[in-house]
């Protein structure tokens, strides 16, 4: 399934850039929330990861790159969660994603289920390696593999649905 949808590509002169990264931003403080009341919800779902994707992709790398910084950020300093220690991985890893997605909508100018799968698939694969290096252990490094894989399909399919319906 394959669909022309309109992407943006919103400029940091742009008041819009930020409202939207504040929108953004805003659900990436609330789902992890939600996914925090289920015993190690966020190393299953991945939630901090999902409006990064959905922003990237529908409205480009600024807007995607403000909410991956702000997020984990914003969410540490609230709530602690990420704790310290985990937040530069995390960031990194939605560094990935904002850039990645961003690019793939660029270049392909569509959504389907196959170029939101490679975007998935590319910042978890490259973020995982850049925690290996920083951390020195691929088995704390690849635990969105080990634990993840839920909140990776909800990324694929849910982000996929989302990003099809939004105008």
């Amino acid at each position: 399934m394959e669909k022309q949808i309109r992407l943006y590509n919103l400029g940091f002169s742009e008041i819009k850039t930020y409202l939207f990264a504040a929108l953004f931003v805003a659900g990436n403080i609330l789902l992890p929330q939600l996914c925090h009341l289920v015993p190690d919800g966020g190393h299953i779902f991945l939630p901090i990861y999902f409006f990064t994707l959905i922003a990237s992709y529908k409205y480009g790398m600024k807007v995607g790159l403000l909410t991956a910084v702000l997020s984990p950020a914003v969410n540490s300093l609230l709530f602690g969660m990420p704790a310290a220690a985990a937040v530069s991985g995390i960031m990194i890893k939605s560094i990935f994603l904002a850039v990645s997605a961003a690019w793939v909508a660029e270049k392909t100018n569509k959504v389907s289920l196959w170029t939101i799968l490679a975007v998935v698939l590319a910042y978890q694969f490259f973020g995982t390696m850049a925690e290996w290096l920083m951390e020195g252990s691929l088995l704390a490094a690849a635990v969105d593999f080990r634990l993840g894989v839920p909140g990776m399909l909800i990324q694929w399919i849910g982000g996929y649905f989302l990003i099809r319906k939004m105008r």
